[in-house]
């Protein structure tokens, strides 16, 4: 039993590593220019090993991306009523703490410079990313919309609201100037401010949310 559980904390580091490795190496060279020679060197594994767990650079690369998704819809794991307010809050930070980091930013932009000569590209990037975390996003809304907490009608709308309120501005910027990279105070003012536009136009006790949502970064600024 215990050989077994090494084994298996074996391959979970291993496909950590890999996963890790596929993020420098995309992030460095493009979707396009990235190999999986280059992955299998950057991870310190043999090519065999990196095939024994992905069996494409496709399916490498959407492993990559759901693995960031995962990390950043890990807030909405639990949902218990009366918690919305603080698990919106813990998710608008981890989003802004994932996409916004450097080999992420580097990624995108790469991908968008790619994505005119080939769009397959981009659409791979696209339905590995942000089409998942707006369907995690969407999923978690209508959950709270059958509680009660929240009101619309259309999810997708409401998902992209959240989506653009908290980070879009900032991001936008540091796509466009790498050499600008926002500080806690800066994406605090963002995330802070964008929650409060969704909660006032999306809950059904905005009043009595929105006083929660300013205890929650009382308690976070401490």
């Amino acid at each position: 039993m215990s050989a077994l559980s090494q084994r298996e904390r074996n391959r979970q580091a291993n496909q950590q590593k890999l996963l890790e490795a596929a993020l420098a190496v995309f992030s460095a060279m493009g979707y396009s220019g990235a190999s999986m020679d280059a992955v299998a060197e950057a991870a310190g594994l043999s090519k065999p090993t990196l095939y024994k767990y992905f069996d494409s650079k496709e399916t490498l690369f959407a492993a990559m991306m759901q693995a960031r998704r995962d990390d950043m819809l890990m807030a909405f794991e639990v949902t218990q009523p009366g918690n919305m307010v603080q698990q919106l809050h813990t998710f608008a930070w981890g989003y802004a703490r994932t996409v916004m980091r450097p080999e992420l930013m580097t990624l995108a932009r790469l991908i968008m410079a790619e994505a005119h000569r080939f769009p397959q590209v981009g659409r791979a990037y696209q339905a590995s990313g942000p089409d998942r975390l707006l369907e995690g996003m969407m999923t978690y809304l209508e959950d709270q919309r059958t509680a009660g907490s929240l009101v619309f009608q259309d999810a997708e709308l409401a998902a992209q609201d959240l989506w653009g309120l908290i980070l879009s501005a900032p991001r936008s910027r540091a796509l466009y100037e790498p050499e600008w990279q926002p500080d806690d105070a800066i994406l605090a003012r963002y995330i802070n401010n964008g929650l409060r536009v969704f909660l006032r136009a999306y809950a059904t006790e905005p009043d009595q949310v929105l006083a929660a949502l300013e205890a929650e970064i009382a308690a976070y600024s401490q």
